[in-house]
């Protein structure tokens, strides 16, 4: 007799927690970018860095995340997503364990780009899961509420999660604490998400553009990160920025006459992606960068300890999850546009009190209405960006598209953080005691008020994303998905 077929029930819980172990290692990406901010001061005593090279820790993870973004995403359409979502999970827990058992500097930096190779290919491994798992419209837009919930709410809690682990186990538990939970995760892939489709005959993996585009990225990403400490002038920032423009400007020609390229140009004749690419890229550069500069202004201008600093991203972290969710009903009540254009001028009305709240006598409290306000506006902003990304994109280039977008966002990362902390540190310059706290303040209100200005900027990019994006998907991937996996589970 012919089974019978699953019914909808045991496909929607399936469905549901293969979200929640997408959102888990979406978190597990975010806790990553902050958690080790709080805990660097007792790395750098530890580990012996000097002034200059502790940044390392943070810029080796930014460096390699950045770089190879784009390999990883292609690798999760060419490959199998699930396939390189275990395997860069495994990746992950790996070298954060060697960080975690560093004894000197070059080992932890060494294990911190590992890691960012792992997050670069879990990236957009996840984020193309779930814009193939769920169907374009009201189902993704819910699905990406979540996931992005998971990501956004993880960029505060890492100073959150840092600075209480810190405060407790020591430097190294920030590293430690990934390896059983992206461990767990990797495991846990196989059980809940479907088995990856057969590969495609005759697709293969553009080498030369895969060279070109990781090498480019990576040298671009490292001048940018370089550059505020040694200089824009200095010979090895200037080298990296030319090396990186003809690798980039080789990779162009290459894409636009490989039969399988690694980044189809066609692709940015899709509005959509090219919008939200933009914003993901003054996201980053904003919103983003606010953590480090509220950490600077915690612990440099008011004393906190590491764990008063961590608890003080508390509230940002529930706001942010709170605007998540407010994002994805504006979606479905009104359009994309105009929930970017909602979170943009949220964002940068609250980033403005926050600037005003700032002051070397100042509280937390003045600080609160200004936080609120604008982590309700990340929320919102970062449901919304993914949505527009996504919206007309073949399920088969989920991946690099995926990829595209968190390359921007890196970039704009790297950019925006540069030029906020040149900001904040212009006139640092030889001063010491209250003199260095009063210009410290002055400079991170400054650098704040500036990235306020660049959410103003995003909101006019946002007015240039159609209501309706062109292109069309195949959401019957969505409904079939999970046929395979149900069957055999019920086996």
């Amino acid at each position: 007799m012919p089974s019978t077929p699953p019914s909808p029930g045991p496909h929607r819980r399936r469905l549901g927690f293969a979200l929640a172990l997408l959102a888990f290692a979406q978190l597990v990406i975010a806790l990553d970018f902050n958690i080790v901010y709080v805990a660097l001061p007792e790395i750098g005593r530890a580990l012996g860095f000097s002034a200059q090279s502790l940044q390392w820790v943070v810029s080796a993870y930014a460096v390699a995340f950045g770089g190879f973004l784009l390999l990883g995403g292609r690798a999760a359409d060419l490959l199998g997503r699930r396939r390189v979502f275990a395997a860069a999970l495994a990746l992950y827990a790996v070298s954060s364990l060697v960080g975690g058992l560093a004894s000197g500097p070059g080992l932890l930096v060494a294990a911190r780009a590992v890691q960012g190779v792992g997050g670069a290919l879990l990236f957009p491994a996840t984020l193309s899961l779930v814009n193939t798992m769920f169907a374009e419209g009201a189902e993704r837009n819910r699905a990406l509420a979540v996931w992005g919930g998971a990501g956004a709410s993880g960029l505060c809690l890492g100073s959150l999660l840092g600075g209480v682990l810190t405060d407790a186990f020591g430097w190294t538990s920030v590293f430690c604490v990934n390896v059983p939970l992206a461990g767990v995760a990797a495991l846990l892939a196989f059980a809940l998400i479907p088995r990856d489709p057969a590969r495609e005959r005759g697709r293969g993996v553009d080498l030369p553009g895969a060279v070109t585009a990781t090498a480019g990225v990576t040298l671009l990403v490292f001048a940018l990160v370089r550059g505020p400490d040694a200089g824009w002038g200095s010979p090895t920032v200037v080298g990296c920025l030319v090396a990186a423009a003809a690798l980039l400007a080789a990779f162009a020609v290459i894409e636009s006459r490989a039969w399988d390229p690694l980044m189809p140009l066609r692709l940015f004749a899709n509005r959509s992606l090219r919008a939200g690419m933009a914003i993901t890229f003054i996201f980053m550069g904003t919103f983003s960068a606010l953590p480090y500069f509220l950490t600077l202004y915690f612990q440099n201008v008011h004393g906190y300890s590491p764990l008063q600093t961590g608890l003080g991203f508390l509230v940002p972290s529930l706001v942010i999850a709170v605007g998540t969710q407010v994002g994805e009903r504006m979606v479905g009540r009104l359009d994309v546009r105009a929930t970017l254009l909602t979170g943009l001028v949220l964002g940068a009305v609250g980033t403005a009190g926050l600037a005003l709240g700032m002051s070397t006598d100042g509280s937390y409290l003045a600080l609160l209405p200004g936080i609120v306000v604008f982590c309700l506006g990340q929320g919102v902003t970062w449901t919304g960006m993914w949505i527009a990304a996504a919206s007309g994109v073949d399920h088969r280039e989920q991946g690099v598209a995926s990829g595209m977008a968190s390359t921007t966002q890196q970039v704009g990362g790297a950019i925006g953080l540069a030029v906020l902390v040149a900001l904040a540190n212009s006139r640092l310059h030889g001063l010491t005691g209250e003199a260095l706290r009063r210009e410290l303040t002055g400079g991170v209100r400054t650098a704040v008020l500036v990235a306020a200005a660049g959410m103003v900027l995003g909101a006019l990019v946002a007015l240039t994303f159609r209501t309706r994006a062109h292109g069309t998907v195949e959401p019957a991937v969505a409904a079939d998905a999970f046929e395979p996996a149900i069957a055999r589970h019920e086996d």
